[in-house]
Order: C-alpha cells, then sequence, then structure tokens
C-alpha cells in the first residue's frame, strides 16, 4: 500500500498547473548512467527470486518502487518538476494503463472459465491441447490462453511420471510462441498497435515464420511426450483425479466478454477521432479512452457474472496480476531514459547498440535486430525490449509498416518467440511455472530452463534467420 500512496502521490503532483511541460527529452545529452535503474530493476527480477526468494516474495512491490524512485528523484532534480512530472505522465497514460488494462481483462477474463472434467494426457491429447492454445493465444493473449489451459493440461497428465517436459513446451509454444499474430496476443505486439501498427500487419507479415516455429515445436513435442509415454513405468497405477465430471465448460458467459476484449481493441485501431484531451502534456485519444474504460467495464462483469466455484475451481487469485502489474510500473517508468538515448541514435550513448543493428550503408539490419531484440528479450522482459528496438529503428510507425518492414517484422519476431528463452522472458512464463509447481509439478530451475530453451528453440531460431531474416 506503501507503494501505491507514493505513486498516486506523484501523479497528483505531475497533474498540478505549471508542471507539467510538453517536451521532447533529449537522449543524446543524457549518460548512460540513467539506464542504471532499468537494469537494476530487471537483474532484481532476474536474480532475487533465485538468491533471497522469500525476500523477494513479500517486497517486490518495493524493490520496483526503489528503483523507480532511483531514477525519478535524480532526474527531477537535474531536469526539473516539470520534465519529471511529463516523463511520469507520458508513460503512466500512454503506456502503462492501457498496457495492464488489457492484462488484467483477459487475466480475470480467463479466469473465470473451467474446464472440467479428466481429460488423459496422451501424445497425442497434449499436442492437441498445446495446438489449441497456440491458435488461442494470439486471440485472447498468451496469458489468457496459458491460464485458461494449464490446470486441464497438469490435470491430464497427473498420472505421468514425467510432466515437466509438458509445462516446458506449453510455456515455449501457449505462453509465447502462439500469441505473434495480433497485438491481442502478446504484450510488446499491442504496444506497438499502441504506437500505430495495424491491428492485422503482423499476422500479414510473420505468419510463415509463426507457422514454422510452432509447427516444429508441436513436433518435437510429440516426438519426445511419444518417447516418454512408451516407458513401462511412465503411467501410475492410480489417476490421482477420477473420472467422475464430464467434460465441458464452466462460465462459458465469458467466452463473449473475450470476443467484446477483442472488439474494443480493433475499434480503437481503426476508429479516428479528433476529440483528446491534454493530461500533464499527454495527449489522451478518444478511441483509446472508449477502449480503456470497456476493459475496465469488461473485468468487473466477468467478477461479477462468474461463480465462486468457478474461481475456486480455477484457484484463482490476483497474485500474480498483482505482481506483473507492480513490476511493469517501475520498468515503464526506468525505460524513459533508455529509449530516448537509442532514439538518438549514434549521437546517444547506446550508439554501439545502434551500430550494431545497423549496415555499413546505414540501413537497418533485420538479422540483427531479430537477435538483438531477441537477446534483451530472453532476460528483459520482451514488451520493454520491443519499445527499446522499436525506437532504435526510428520509432515512426508509418515508414517501419512499409519501407522497413523486414525489420519491424524482425522486431516483433524476436520480441515474442525469444520471450520463451528464460522464464523471465514473458510475463505468463512465470504465472504457469507458479501454477505447474503448486500442482506438484517439479519444474527445472531458471538455468534449468535455459539448457531446454537452448538445445529446443535456439537452433530454430538460426533456421529462420537464414530462411526470413538473411
Amino acid at each position: 500500500m506503501k507503494s501505491l500512496r507514493c505513486i498516486a502521490a506523484f501523479a497528483l503532483l505531475c497533474l498540478s498547473p505549471g508542471l507539467s511541460m510538453a517536451a521532447t527529452l533529449d537522449g543524446s545529452a543524457l549518460s548512460v548512467l540513467w539506464g542504471v535503474p532499468f537494469a537494476g530493476l530487471l537483474l532484481s527480477i532476474a536474480l532475487l527470486p533465485l538468491l533471497a526468494p522469500f525476500f523477494w516474495h513479500h517486497h517486490f512491490g518495493k524493490v520496483s518502487l526503489a528503483w523507480s524512485l532511483a531514477f525519478l528523484l535524480p532526474f527531477a532534480l537535474t531536469y526539473g518538476t516539470g520534465m519529471a512530472a511529463f516523463s511520469f505522465m507520458h508513460a503512466l497514460l500512454e503506456e502503462y494503463i492501457p498496457f495492464i488494462l488489457l492484462l488484467t481483462a483477459l487475466f480475470t477474463v480467463a479466469g473465470g472459465i473451467h474446464i472440467r472434467g479428466n481429460l488423459h494426457g496422451s501424445p497425442g491429447l497434449n499436442t492437441a491441447i498445446l495446438a489449441i492454445g497456440a491458435v488461442l493465444a494470439s486471440f485472447m493473449g498468451t496469458t489468457g490462453a496459458s491460464m485458461l489451459l494449464i490446470r486441464p493440461l497438469i490435470r491430464a497428465n497427473d498420472n505421468r511420471a514425467h510432466k515437466a517436459h509438458v509445462v516446458v513446451f506449453f510455456i515455449f509454444i501457449v505462453s509465447n510462441a502462439g500469441g505473434s499474430l495480433t497485438p491481442l496476443g502478446d504484450p510488446p505486439l499491442f504496444l506497438g498497435f499502441l504506437k500505430g501498427v495495424d491491428f492485422f500487419w503482423t499476422v500479414r507479415h510473420i505468419f510463415p515464420e509463426t507457422l514454422f516455429l510452432v509447427g516444429s515445436l508441436l513436433g518435437i513435442f510429440y516426438a519426445l511426450d511419444t518417447w516418454f509415454y512408451r516407458r513401462r513405468e511412465e503411467l501410475l497405477p492410480l489417476d490421482p483425479t477420477p473420472d467422475t465430471r464430464r467434460i465441458g465448460f464452466d462460465g462459458g458467459a465469458n467466452f463473449w466478454l473475450l470476443g467484446a476484449i477483442a472488439a474494443l481493441v480493433l475499434l480503437s485501431g481503426i476508429w479516428k477521432s479528433p476529440v483528446a484531451f491534454d493530461i500533464a502534456g499527454t495527449r489522451v485519444g478518444l478511441p483509446g479512452l472508449v477502449r480503456d474504460a470497456g476493459l475496465v467495464a469488461i473485468t468487473f462483469i466477468s467478477l461479477a457474472i462468474t461463480s465462486n466455484k468457478v474461481h475456486a475451481d480455477n484457484q484463482f487469485s490476483w497474485g500474480p496480476m498483482v505482481e506483473v502489474a507492480k513490476l511493469f510500473a517501475g520498468i515503464f517508468l526506468t525505460i524513459v531514459p533508455v529509449i530516448a538515448m537509442l532514439k538518438a541514435g549514434t549521437s546517444g550513448a547506446f550508439g554501439a547498440v545502434v551500430s550494431a543493428v545497423t549496415r555499413p550503408d546505414g540501413s537497418p539490419d533485420p538479422a540483427m535486430y531479430f537477435w538483438a531484440t531477441g537477446a534483451l528479450s530472453s532476460f528483459l522482459d520482451n514488451a520493454p525490449t520491443y519499445l527499446v528496438f522499436f525506437n532504435t529503428a526510428g520509432g515512426d510507425p508509418q515508414a517501419m509498416m512499409t519501407t522497413f518492414a523486414s525489420t519491424l517484422a524482425a522486431i516483433s519476431a524476436g520480441a515474442v518467440f525469444m520471450g520463451a528463452n528464460t522464464y523471465i522472458g514473458n510475463a505468463p512464463n512465470l504465472m504457469v511455472k507458479a501454477i505447474a509447481e503448486d500442482r506438484g509439478v517439479k519444474m527445472p530451475s531458471f538455468f534449468g530452463y535455459m539448457l531446454w530453451s537452448g538445445g529446443v528453440l535456439i537452433l530454430l531460431f538460426i533456421l529462420m534467420t537464414l530462411i526470413w531474416f538473411k
């Protein structure tokens, strides 16, 4: 609560007359030290759950707030309260609030749908669930699809001796690769949509890459799961989940709400309105306000129409969503100077990064953008990483969708696909891991998971580079 009070107090300060200013932060004048809070927060997310799990579990919000203040207070002293207020409100209104409202709506609605009954986890059934999840992920989000399917998938395999690999491939396919076709699918693409990328642009430009990756992963999984399944000791003598209930859905009305979410997001991209409001120097358009208000309404409607039994059967709780909300609040704020420095190009503190993804003739190198975006998405969370490289490539959505379409495709693919490389690459990864461990699945450690991703995913990414991004 103290963290929320601090943020609310600063927000009120930002709204005070005369403090905000519609100015552009000059990234070429910033020192690389302004990126330390951003790097520190991301390293905290990666390391503290391993080194100090008890502390992290109870104080992750305070850690996020501390790194946010480590940027904001020195920034206000150096550049003035007006610039600090503008930077804070711009990050809050243009990126964080739309992002977190969409994630919350998808999380809530998916948590209101319960798949009842006991499936039996054969290789064919498991592969089919992963394939269905891959399709659903682009329409109800990787978070929504993951929350909908992970529990019935674990329940279907609770009579198997080996099931960690099932969850690992679920993270690869459903929590990441499947969400690559629409802005609803994965947070990076939604941020691109907010920046002006057309709703259907990604499905037109990276569908072959998605089909190749998802198809290859499904084939590898089927072969591996078949090998496990045919072992004599694989099936336990007693199924922990008896076949006492007919297979079906509870909370089916939430499927209509998923459609309403998709309609709101699509409407906000198609609807062009001259009506806008200036809030502390940030322009907030009417279509975005209608979308966000609709997402809030859908969240409350889902909570109202979903029975307590459905939530209990799903073991629904706000813990994962609260963690994501607090951590991303810090990420979206501390990334402000990093984006400014990258937008400054070779004259900024990160000129070496810009040079690394640029060919000698000055044109962007799609292969380098794919791997640079992917490498950082693996460890720094793919949503802010997408923003970083979107701005590094120029940040003009019209130019990115046309002249530099191959570069935008590389950034989009790198952010979405390589978010699967580690547990911290995408928000649903950690949610799925936590649910699996709560259900008794012995999941790989942080580095153990990376052995899986390195052994399975990297070769596929190399092949994709040679085929599409060379």
